[in-house]
């Protein structure tokens, strides 16, 4: 069922052009590779050009784990899915527990109140959905692999810095 979901709203994510340009992972014709090309050519036009660039290098720490889930249900309900879907998210995402095995050994059952599953076909889409507006508000090239990120932006002037 996962990879029905996972189908639907990547067709009606590219149907709708709703993902950012600059979001390479996990979809159809975008590559680990495809994103380092991406920055490598900005680069490479802009030092051709004379100019300079400023570039930040990030990697989101424990990016899966700490999605919340409202904001996640929020961002899909606003990306042009059909209803009845987000509710299926939200039940596939709500109620988890998980609980930890050392050895022959368990903890205690905890519930997840954040977070994609991880190891799951639908965490990595539903992460980047999540992820998909981090472009807003700003004048820079952002390139992002998952939950690795680069910002970039020619500096021309002071206030570019």
């Amino acid at each position: 069922m996962e990879h029905v979901i996972a189908s639907y709203l990547r067709q009606v994510w590219d149907k709708n052009d709703w993902l950012c340009e600059g979001q390479h992972g996990f979809r159809p014709r975008y590559s680990c590779e495809s994103q380092v090309i991406a920055v490598y050519q900005d680069i490479a036009d802009s030092v051709d050009n004379g100019d300079m660039i400023e570039a930040i290098v990030f990697d989101f720490s424990k990016a899966f784990d700490l999605v919340p889930h409202d904001r996640l249900l929020m961002k899909i309900e606003n990306s042009g899915v059909d209803s009845k879907l987000v509710a299926w998210v939200r039940e596939f995402l709500l109620g988890r527990t998980q609980r930890v095995r050392l050895g022959g050994q368990f903890s205690e059952v905890a519930r997840v109140t954040s977070g994609v599953p991880q190891g799951s076909v639908l965490g990595p889409i539903l992460f980047i959905a999540y992820v998909n507006n981090i472009k807003r508000n700003t004048v820079s090239t952002i390139r992002l692999f998952a939950d690795d990120c680069v910002v970039y932006r020619k500096i021309i002037n002071n206030e570019d810095i």
